[in-house]
């Protein structure tokens, strides 16, 4: 365990600034723009402008959820970035063991310890900067809506719900779902598609050349697993299926390739990469 925790911190060390950045960015785009908007309308509004003399539609009162919408490129900017860079280190977090200086991944290999405890040290870093932001976004949230009261006079604003603000643009919705379930149906194919990115790597890595071709192919091979029941479901005219047993199988399809993937990375790093 705490070799483990040791590594965890190393691959969070690692990847701080870039964390740190992204939550800078996110922070500088949704507030920027929030309050560039805000005044915008509040300024027009005790001017007592019309909508023709200004050139953009002013609402009888604000609302939260209105100042979102209004923002909603900024706002969503920062969040794909994110989800690209995170995505794109799931990949790097191993590859840059491989090509840094004395190649470090064999120092990592050798160390006197199970090595599927290295995969899993990986596995709850990247999870660990997913909840990061998404922790950061929800309180970045709030701030939003303490700063829109701050701006905005309360004659001109209509209260809010959180729940409200938070699924007015889908990206919020997906990434704060107010469901239970929504949420562990939504971050469980995350993890799964983190865990089939680790495979896909560490089987490149175990045959190089032709490890690509493994790859690719068990990539697609297990998109096509997890996507064959939301087809099925698709097909209105086969009424053979009931909804209650598509969700069934796309569970089964998704526990069955968590745990292939895991087994096979866990053997590949026992068997293959060698030192």
């Amino acid at each position: 365990m705490n070799r483990y925790l040791k590594l965890v911190n190393m691959e969070i060390h690692r990847f701080r600034y870039i964390l740190a950045s992204l939550m800078v960015v996110t922070l500088l785009s949704q507030c920027g723009s929030l309050i560039w908007t805000i005044q915008r309308v509040v300024s027009a509004k005790e001017k007592g402008l019309t909508q023709a003399e200004v050139g953009f539609a002013i609402p009888k009162f604000l609302s939260f959820p209105w100042a979102i919408v209004n923002t909603k490129v900024w706002f969503i900017l920062p969040i794909l970035l994110s989800i690209t860079v995170l995505v794109l280190y799931s990949m790097i977090i191993w590859y840059r063991d491989w090509f840094g200086r004395s190649t470090f991944i064999y120092r990592l290999l050798m160390l006197p310890s199970a090595r599927w405890v290295l995969y899993v040290s990986k596995l709850t870093a990247i999870l660990t900067f997913v909840f990061s932001m998404i922790a950061f976004q929800l309180v970045l949230l709030v701030g939003e809506n303490m700063l829109f009261k701050t701006i905005v006079p309360a004659g001109m604003r209509t209260d809010s719900t959180f729940v409200e603000a938070s699924t007015i643009i889908p990206v919020l919705d997906t990434l704060l779902p107010k469901q239970f379930e929504q949420f562990i149906y939504s971050y469980g194919l995350g993890i799964i598609g983190v865990i089939v990115i680790f495979t896909a790597v560490l089987l490149e890595r175990s045959y190089r050349r032709l490890g690509i071709l493994y790859a690719i192919g068990y990539s697609a091979a297990c998109v096509g697993v997890i996507l064959s029941p939301f087809i099925l479901g698709l097909d209105r005219s086969n009424s053979y299926w009931y909804p209650s047993e598509i969700y069934t199988m796309e569970l089964a399809a998704c526990l069955l390739i968590s745990v292939i993937s895991v087994c096979l990375g866990f053997w590949l790093l026992r068997k293959k990469i060698t030192v």
